[in-house]
């Protein structure tokens, strides 16, 4: 599959010409009889741009991809400003499969009594159909309510297809690494295994479901909803590795911004709380949705005034660990103070960059990159770009690929881009400064020492006892070592003694044996 696969991707890229991408004296001798032996393919396509042309190549491929060209946008550290463009418009507009077949293979997976028993109404017509998936909706009978709910089923053989695609694009990474020109600072075998561990991860759709249970949770305060994010319901006793069944929301796509102006929604608290979203996701879950594209974000405008995000497909999500978040925290407001020294230093502090790189040299660097950046107004500075230079910059002084900070980047792209959608006066950094400089002084004030000790006086409490004991353990220990390194010294002594006394009486020998050749010569 993957032979007749490879070679109908080789005939799209001669279709649309993306051999000339290649130079011509970077290619081995059969790649260029390669070109002469399929010449009646060649550009179709010569009045459009490369990067139009890269774009139309993608979306003619197919699902995995359109996938791979969407994660590819988000990588504006690797391409250039007009494929990164044209990769943005890449959409999941894929043809649905057959419904009766969907429902065929729900049941399958659920179980006919399961089926049965507890579902109704079940849709023929998909709801959505994306790259790996597709959406039904159905009522839910349970506890006696029925509740509106859409299933989410894999397409079939969709593991076989990706696994064949997965192969070829890994061939086609060592090709890119070895005779490009440009191929190395490109790491596309990298990238290919970026994008394979994230697009085999969507396959388990039991993943997707326990992560937007934890992002649910995350966002529930006791019995009242933070009008910030909401997560539909996941019914996990129904769902497995195949199918996801969820509660159906009635959201407006965050696209749509006419019916959202219509509608009367405050922009300017929605592109805010955006914003927030984001921070709170990273700095105080340490877990966020990392695929907020306008595909997964809806708007509750039930009110128009204090109007609320949807976010669904949780099947990409990122974490942070402690340092990394306190790291980044620093970082983002030392860029907004402007004080590249210490973003220098923060990025060899954290380890991000050799330890023996030289902080003058990378402040320059950075403060090179980003001071043309900052005449700008405020407003008018996109945040996530900032970020994606300040990694580019990094990775001159050998910063290694950090993939919690590449999925940071994509996310904070994505709704930065949403929110300026939604309101072109966002100042992001306004929005974002107060967030972060009070989260640093959480995280390094004395409230954080009280809580950090708050939270282990439970594990002290429970050793308190067995203190005592460790305590006189150690001290016999330390006395046991002290006098065996007595004793220890004791033996050295006597046999530096006894080699003392025996090397005055080699001498002694010696001169006498010297003495007595003397007398007989004489």
């Amino acid at each position: 599959m993957s032979s007749i696969r490879l070679y109908r991707i080789v005939k799209t890229f001669l279709h649309y010409g993306l051999d000339e991408m290649v130079p011509k004296k970077m290619l081995p001798w059969y790649a260029k009889l390669g070109r002469f032996s399929f010449f009646w393919l060649r550009n179709k396509h010569k009045d459009k741009a490369v990067a139009v042309r890269f774009r139309l190549a993608i979306e003619s491929l197919g699902p995995v991809f359109i996938k791979f060209g969407q994660m590819l946008s988000t990588r504006r550290d690797l391409l250039p400003p007009d494929f990164a463009d044209e990769l943005a418009l890449l959409q999941d507009q894929v043809t649905p499969f057959d419904g009766e077949l969907a429902k065929q293979l729900i049941i399958d997976a659920m179980g006919v009594k399961m089926f049965e028993q507890h579902f109704s109404d079940f849709d023929i017509e998909p709801l959505a159909s994306a790259s790996i998936a597709q959406v039904h909706t159905a009522t839910l009978l349970e506890n006696d309510a029925e509740i509106n709910v859409v299933i989410k089923i894999l397409r079939p053989n969709i593991s076989q297809t990706i696994l064949a695609d997965l192969k070829v694009m890994s061939r086609f990474a060592g090709i890119v690494a070895r005779w490009l020109s440009d191929g190395k600072r490109l790491r596309p075998k990298e990238v290919v295994a970026e994008y394979r561990k994230t697009i085999l991860d969507e396959l388990d759709l039991n993943r997707e479901g326990a992560n937007a249970i934890q992002l649910k949770r995350n966002f529930e305060q006791g019995s009242e909803y933070d009008k910030v994010l909401y997560v539909p319901e996941i019914y996990s006793e129904y769902s497995s590795k195949k199918i996801l069944v969820m509660e159906r929301i009635y959201g407006i796509g965050v696209a749509e911004i006419d019916t959202l102006s219509q509608l009367g929604v405050d922009m300017k608290l929605l592109a805010e709380r955006g914003v927030e979203v984001f921070f709170t996701q990273v700095f105080r879950d340490s877990f966020f949705h990392a695929d907020m594209h306008p595909g997964n974000v809806f708007v509750d405008a039930t009110n128009p005034a204090d109007p609320t995000w949807i976010a669904i497909d949780c099947g990409i999500v990122g974490t942070l660990n402690r340092d990394d978040k306190r790291y980044l925290a620093e970082n983002f407001v030392a860029f907004f103070n402007r004080d590249y020294r210490k973003v220098a230093q923060l990025h060899v502090d954290s380890g991000w960059v050799p330890a023996t790189t030289s902080v003058d040299e990378f402040e320059f660097a950075i403060r090179t990159v980003c001071e043309p950046i900052f005449n700008k107004p405020l407003s008018e500075i996109s945040f996530g770009q900032v970020l994606v230079n300040l990694f580019n910059t990094a990775r001159r002084f050998n910063m290694e690929v950090q993939p919690q900070l590449v999925l940071l980047q994509k996310t904070l792209l994505y709704i930065e881009g949403l929110g300026r959608q939604l309101y072109p006066q966002l100042d992001l950094w306004q929005t974002a400064k107060p967030f972060l400089e009070n989260w640093v002084k959480e995280q390094m004030g004395v409230k954080a020492v009280l809580t950090k000790i708050k939270d282990n006086l439970p594990f002290w409490n429970e050793k308190l006892p067995e203190i005592p004991d460790l305590v006189y353990d150690y001290l016999k220990i330390g006395k046991e070592n002290q006098q065996q390194q007595t004793l220890l010294m004791q033996k050295l002594l006597v046999q530096q003694t006894q080699q003392s006394k025996h090397m005055v009486i080699s001498i002694l020998v010696a001169g006498a044996v010297i003495a007595l050749a003397i007398v007989f010569v004489a």
